[in-house]
């Protein structure tokens, strides 16, 4: 498993950070990554979802819990992608600290580019970062 991880302080209430990164409808806004988001089932703070990524388009199923105001983890259960994404906000004072940690590999014979598809995870993350970043401090 690859770790990745990424933070950024954000000069914004913890309400306003967490209302942008928990619409989850609105990731691939933030997450070049993600091209495409389809919500399949919602229980409580558990929404099953499929996402269709940048990497070939290929599609991956995941398990989004919310933790309001605290972390979003993420499950990828079903994909090229293994492993889980979790964002946690940390309130500071008139600030929030956003961290994402990344524990992934890619599935199978693709396992094989893991390390190369890292330097593309760690750059998308700290793009995306820095636009909720620049979006919440509007």
């Amino acid at each position: 498993m690859v770790q990745i991880q990424a933070s950024i302080e954000i000069d914004s209430p913890i309400d306003k950070v967490w209302g942008l990164v928990s619409d989850l409808d609105s990731e691939p806004k933030f997450w070049r990554g993600t091209k495409e988001v389809r919500n399949i089932s919602k229980e409580g703070n558990v929404i099953t979802r499929e996402v269709t990524i940048a990497f070939k388009d290929s599609k991956c199923m995941q398990t989004v819990t919310l933790y309001p105001k605290e972390k979003i983890h993420v499950q990828f259960t079903k994909g090229i992608i293994e492993g889980s994404k979790t964002i946690t906000l940390v309130p500071l004072e008139n600030k929030t600290r956003l961290d994402v940690a990344w524990d992934m590999k890619l599935s199978g014979m693709m396992g094989m580019f893991t390390g190369m598809i890292k330097k593309h995870i760690q750059s998308g993350t700290e793009q995306a970062l820095e636009s909720i970043k620049q979006e919440s401090q509007r």
